[in-house]
């Protein structure tokens, strides 16, 4: 038992490093040591094994997070089987739209970028592969909240909670429910400002032949522009068409 719980706490160690290094963007051994509370000599090794295996590089005094987390979260955004489908339509819509277009899962009860693209117009708004985020703050994820069932999501609401990300973020279990309603009889979600500040998004659930809720796609982009009809009219019909024609594909072709 002692060694299962030795092996349990190096795990959790090498994680810690692993995050630490992301939010430093790379670092010294004394900056990762100082941040952790360890010992140069105890944080040494573990990068050592990190960088063994290809999970840490070296640069000179500076760690930095390695190729392989890219490596292998290339083979689990290839194992949704529709995924071929799903980037084509994501990158498909940035172009039709000319904004930025992501496909959502949700994972832990919380919101992962599976695919980004940009289209012509599009600016940056901090989306990028593998970016995780609450559900409740984002018109994919409320999407895909709409799609599951009341007691689902208050499940979901009391593990994660209705954290704060933008001027406008639904902190309210009842308006949130409130909305879910009205995402449900209109068939896709709003983010004004949700996430982040200036941002505007309309998302729509995407499910499978069994009605089970995949993910969620949306089109975000800048406030001042994504307004008005083209935000409420617009949009949500190119974003519905494309929804459509991937589901159909996933309903007739996904084995």
């Amino acid at each position: 038992m002692k060694d299962i719980k030795t092996q349990s706490k190096t795990t959790e160690t090498s994680i810690k490093i692993i995050h630490i290094l992301a939010e430093l963007d790379g670092g010294s051994l004394r900056e990762i040591s100082e941040e952790m509370g360890l010992a140069t000599s105890t944080v040494h090794r573990h990068l050592a094994t990190l960088q063994k295996y290809g999970y840490v590089t070296k640069d000179d005094d500076a760690y930095r997070l390695g190729l392989m987390f890219l490596t292998i979260g290339g083979y689990a955004q290839r194992r949704f089987d529709a995924y071929p489908t799903i980037k084509n339509t994501v990158d498909d819509l940035a172009a039709d739209t000319g904004e930025r277009t992501q496909f959502i899962v949700m994972e832990n009860n919380s919101r992962v970028y599976l695919y980004t693209s940009v289209g012509q117009s599009a600016v940056e708004t901090g989306a990028q592969n593998g970016k995780r985020g609450p559900l409740h703050a984002s018109a994919a994820g409320k999407s895909i909240l709409a799609s599951l069932p009341d007691d689902r999501v208050n499940n979901i609401v009391e593990q994660k909670g209705l954290a704060k990300t933008g001027k406008n973020t639904i902190t309210d279990k009842s308006a949130l429910f409130k909305q879910l309603e009205e995402i449900r009889e209109r068939g896709y979600a709003f983010n004004r400002q949700e996430t982040t500040s200036g941002v505007h998004a309309v998302g729509a659930p995407v499910t499978d032949s069994n009605d089970e809720v995949l993910g969620g796609l949306s089109v975000s982009g800048p406030a001042r522009r994504l307004r008005g009809e083209l935000l409420t009219e617009t949009l949500p019909q190119q974003l519905l068409s494309a929804v459509n024609e991937l589901e159909l594909y996933i309903q007739h072709s996904v084995k």
